[in-house]
């Protein structure tokens, strides 16, 4: 790395702090955080953030006797353990509680997080193991000690890429800085896990990319005539906006699933891609890029707004209720073409010729 990877900033914090407060934040109050080289440095850090240092004065050895010296600590008195290496400091929140809950139902099982498939840290490991990583002869570190207990193990999928994410090289850790600053998007990577865990069927989930990809492009093209959009949250929302379809007021639901997830911003854009309040004079903003390139496509196919509108109109029969809701979307939705088309300066069917 060329730094020292704990002391490194991330955010306002140092990398250590971030770790430190991951599990702080998620309930686990006892966080011991074990030290050897720049020790001196780390202590002051380690005990303002309320955590435990636990001294190793073997570290030369290998990372295997730092987790030795961790192991060593714990009592009989508690369940299970977490370990996490410090430059691994991205992982989410809801990674953790989830662990946590899931280990009520498999109190004797190591948990591991896994993400499509991978697995990644941290692991929750029950007590009864603590003797098995002393007596390891650290052949292979703490990966080969747990192999043995596989029939013992169980994968925890979970919707966080960053389970994945270490930081090794410079390279690594100026990717983690882009990615922390943008902790409150899921990636595509994690949006396409949260698509197979909410929606369902395959005929949706090409809907929600078709929208992806318009909303996308719209973004961009608004964004080269001075819009200030975040194509990474236009990105999000778009491939999430219908993962509660079916269920009744599904936007709503939807939103509260992201928000749930940690996800505010993109939850507010779900929220109203169905019914949006526009005011005159705003910007156009994510919301509205959704909200349109959702109306202009209809299952998988791109379609104008007037022919999505008259199908829908021709199959909801004569409840005056919903014909007016029905109008209202429409009616927004032509605003909102017309806005684009006075950034853009082109009629937005002329521009659609681009998307490829």
């Amino acid at each position: 790395m060329g730094e020292f990877k704990p002391l490194l900033p991330l955010g306002d914090k140092t990398v250590l702090e971030r770790v430190i407060g991951l599990f702080q934040e998620a309930g686990v109050d006892d966080v011991r955080v074990v030290i050897g080289h720049r020790a001196e440095e780390l202590l002051p850090v380690v005990e303002n953030s309320h955590a435990f240092p636990v001294i190793n004065e073997h570290f030369r050895v290998g990372m295997f006797s730092s987790v030795v010296a961790g192991v060593k600590t714990l009592g009989e008195d508690i369940d299970a353990f977490f370990l996490l290496p410090v430059d691994i400091p991205l992982v989410r929140g809801r990674t953790v509680t989830e662990l946590l809950r899931e280990s009520g139902n498999r109190k004797s099982a190591i948990l591991y997080p896994s993400f499509q498939g991978r697995r990644g840290h941290p692991p929750l490991i029950p007590i009864r193991h603590r003797d098995d990583i002393l007596k390891w002869d650290g052949d292979g570190g703490l990966k080969s000690c747990l192999a043995r207990f596989e029939a013992d193990a169980a994968n925890v999928e979970v919707t966080d890429e960053r389970i994945l994410l270490d930081m090794d090289t410079p390279e690594d850790y100026h990717r983690l800085q882009s990615l922390w600053r943008s902790r409150d998007i899921p990636s595509v990577g994690e949006c396409e896990a949260i698509l197979d865990k909410y929606a369902a069927g395959e005929r949706l989930v090409g809907h929600c990319r078709q929208v992806e990809r318009l909303s996308r492009f719209l973004a961009e093209r608004l964004n080269k005539a001075g819009c200030k959009l975040d194509p990474d949250l236009v990105t999000a929302a778009a491939l999430l906006h219908d993962i509660a379809k079916g269920r009744p007021r599904h936007a709503r639901e939807g939103a509260d699933i992201l928000r749930n997830m940690g996800f505010p911003r993109v939850a507010e854009i779900i929220a109203c891609h169905m019914e949006i309040n526009l005011e005159d004079g705003n910007a156009i903003d994510e919301k509205e890029i959704i909200y349109l390139a959702d109306k202009m496509i209809q299952g998988e196919q791109q379609v104008s707004i007037e022919d999505r509108f008259k199908s829908r109109l021709k199959s909801i029969g004569s409840d005056k209720n919903v014909i007016e809701a029905v109008t209202d979307r429409f009616e927004n939705a032509l605003s909102i073409r017309r806005r684009v088309e006075v950034v853009l300066g082109r009629p937005l069917g002329e521009v659609m010729n681009e998307l490829t």
